[in-house]
């Protein structure tokens, strides 16, 4: 379903409407406790038709007339107390109670005049946010791993046609937008002319590229990073404007390949994916501190130096392009996790299995194609010889 009107989504603490209503009737109930009370303590400065009133059903009576404005005058305050008191604390109590039974109108339009208070307010401060176009498995992995290396989730605004997506989104903490992204006034709705990232991870090609192309017109410099479903697509994505393109499949297909012909590579893999397994690959400027060493000193820091990117250009570990930090140089590391240094406890019983020591001196082939045994296995046992007695 397309939405004709974007809607802006942002991130509101919700209860349930049962939780909703129970207070709204806990309110009214003690607004009528109060006022009866403070009626059937003053019941000598109160009068009604055949006199004064001594009992609790009259002052109840009174409470819930009086509260609901019906207003019959059969009973009256006479005396210059009980008049105060009425206008000190019946009459803010009648407020409150009128305020909960049409709570409802009431409430719609607060919430109608906060939201659009809200939605001015964010529109003036927003800035060098990030836009993901896409709240599926894609959408939410990317706004996972910005959020757990640190990323501030309401500086990400998140589009997406799905209602429910949208409400997922805003309950990470994050800013919603529901509307069709193929359209240019709901990226604008977005915000996309002032973010510096956007992330494209829509469900087809199609709409990646249209989306893509797009954001690249109202972003110029934005950094944009797409998903691509099948391989042809991902030049066209990268000629639309994307900065990044990862072919969904494909790395799927090889992480898989890997995980059977090298499960310990796989696993690596796979770690440095999981940002909370131990691992965790990280993007940084050079620090003073830094300056002057070589990449490969980082190493007895924790940190293992994968590429330093100079003056826009990348080099690689291993090109030798570099061979000791100058100031403005970034720099892409491996580093352990400090909030989880140890992956040990959340590896799966396999990886576990496989590295506990081999106590029977037979090593695991089962991972081995056939025929590709060490030659250094040790031989199956000889079984005797069953000699024919027939």
């Amino acid at each position: 379903m397309v939405h004709e009107n974007p809607t802006l989504s942002l991130p509101v603490k919700e209860h349930g409407p049962v939780r909703a209503i129970g207070l709204r009737i806990f309110v009214a109930v003690m607004c009528v406790v109060i006022t009866t009370v403070v009626v059937y303590v003053e019941r000598a400065d109160y009068r009604d038709l055949e006199g004064q009133i001594d009992t609790w059903l009259d002052a109840l009576y009174y409470a819930t007339v009086t509260l609901s404005t019906t207003g019959y005058g059969d009973i009256t305050p006479v005396t210059e107390t009980a008049r105060l008191t009425n206008i000190v604390v019946i009459t803010p109590l009648r407020f409150i109670f009128l305020i909960v039974l049409v709570g409802t109108t009431i409430e719609v339009l607060t919430e109608r005049s906060r939201q659009q208070f809200r939605t001015s307010r964010w529109r003036k401060r927003v800035k060098k946010h990030t836009v993901v176009i896409g709240y599926g498995m894609k959408g939410r992995s990317a706004v996972g791993a910005l959020i757990d290396q640190g990323y501030p989730a309401d500086h990400i605004v998140v589009v997406d046609s799905d209602g429910a997506n949208i409400k997922a989104a805003t309950g990470d903490g994050c800013v919603g937008v529901l509307g069709d992204a193929r359209r240019e006034e709901v990226l604008r709705q977005a915000a996309v002319p002032s973010a510096t990232q956007v992330i494209v991870a829509a469900d087809r090609d199609d709409t990646s590229v249209l989306v893509t192309l797009t954001c690249r017109r109202l972003a110029p410099n934005a950094t944009i990073a797409a998903a691509a479903r099948e391989e042809q697509n991902i030049e066209v994505l990268r000629q639309g404007g994307a900065d990044v393109v990862i072919p969904t499949a494909e790395s799927a297909g090889r992480m898989l390949g890997l995980s059977i012909f090298a499960p310990n590579a796989g696993e690596v893999i796979e770690d440095l994916l999981e940002p909370v397994a131990g691992l965790q690959i990280t993007e940084r400027e050079v620090r003073p501190e830094d300056v002057g060493l070589a990449p490969a000193r980082l190493q007895a820091r924790g940190e293992i130096v994968l590429t330093v990117i100079r003056n826009g250009v990348s080099h690689r570990f291993d090109s030798g392009g570099v061979k000791v930090f100058q100031p403005g140089d970034r720099i892409v590391v491996i580093k352990a996790n400090a909030e989880h240094p140890d992956s040990s406890s959340t590896r799966s019983p396999r990886t576990r299995r496989a590295s506990e020591p081999d106590m029977t001196g037979i090593g695991d082939r089962s991972r081995l194609p056939p025929g590709s045994e060490p030659r250094d296995a040790a031989p199956p046992p000889i079984r005797p010889a069953v000699r024919d007695l027939r």
